[in-house]
């Protein structure tokens, strides 16, 4: 019997490149759902009775990405290695770098969050978090990359980072399994294994970057994002906030970005083209063309 396609082993084979590849959402909200999610989290969870929709709905266009979260093994919430009652919800905003957390006893209560004002960089006001939140991919039941690879990634992590780790619902990008994103930065990371995970985490936790596995940040658009990872690859450069965007434009099929680095402005330029078509997900009926960033110049 032939093995099943796996869309995260075929993108390895083909070479698909991870910069650039970091779904573009500003801000993020998360639920702690224990689950089953489902295919589409918010669709098909047992959330409380028209909540899933109202989400779906009220983030549409906001820059709001709404996931689902769980602690690895379908733990509770826990603050300080303490277990605590109800439902942990985390508001983070890519952009204005900040993270807020509450607790609700029950998640209807989500339903009267302004997500409009969320995208828009405005806090929810709630207790302000200052570790990061370490959100990995494992919504098997979206992709069975995400499960197959994700899951050992989020054990690593929760062995060693308990109060930090989340499983998530699809936070996209199913070929580069297993998926980490880290919070309140919003920086995506693809093709982790268990050692890679904790090595990004102990770079998140220092301040740094591991450029290896970063796919890039949220709040940027996909030129961009490949733009910045290139001029820290000719850099050397993984401080985390080492690297400050200062605008872009495009041209055509060439955008440029500026950035400055320590006072110093660089400008680089990428091509934006399209992948030969292929099955980019486990669940694909056909072929798709990806986006393909080369990097022009670098000045």
């Amino acid at each position: 019997m032939a093995e099943p396609f796996r869309c995260a082993a075929d993108a390895v084979e083909r070479g698909d490149p991870l910069p650039g590849s970091a779904s573009t959402f500003p801000a993020f909200l998360l639920l702690e759902h224990p689950g089953p999610w489902g295919v589409d989290a918010l669709r098909d969870a047992r959330l409380p009775d028209g909540l899933g929709a109202h989400l779906a709905s009220a983030a549409r266009g906001t820059g709001v990405r709404v996931l689902l979260a769980r602690r690895h093994r379908g733990g509770p919430a826990r603050t300080g290695g303490q277990d605590i009652p109800g439902h942990r919800v985390i508001a983070a905003h890519a952009g204005a770098g900040w993270a807020e957390s509450t607790i609700v006893a029950d998640l209807a209560d989500v339903a009267a969050l302004d997500l409009a004002a969320l995208g828009a960089g405005v806090r929810p006001g709630w207790t302000p978090m200052t570790d990061p939140v370490l959100a990995v991919c494992t919504h098997g039941r979206h992709d069975a990359c995400c499960a197959e690879r994700g899951r050992p990634v989020a054990a690593a992590l929760a062995a060693a980072h308990p109060d930090l780790t989340w499983e998530v619902s699809h936070v996209g990008g199913d070929r580069f399994a297993a998926n980490l994103v880290v919070l309140p930065h919003g920086l995506y990371y693809g093709g982790l294994d268990p050692a890679g995970a904790v090595r990004v985490a102990a770079a998140t936790l220092d301040g740094h970057v591991v450029l290896d596995h970063l796919r890039g940040r949220s709040r940027l658009p996909m030129p961009v994002q490949a733009a910045e990872v290139a001029l820290r690859r000719r850099l050397g450069e993984t401080r985390l906030d080492a690297v400050e965007l200062r605008g872009h434009r495009r041209d055509g099929d060439l955008v440029t970005a500026r950035f400055e680095v320590d006072g110093a402005s660089y400008d680089v330029v990428v091509r934006e083209g399209r992948s030969v078509p292929a099955r980019l997900t486990c669940r694909a009926g056909r072929d798709s063309a990806a986006y393909t960033f080369e990097t022009v110049s670098i000045t």
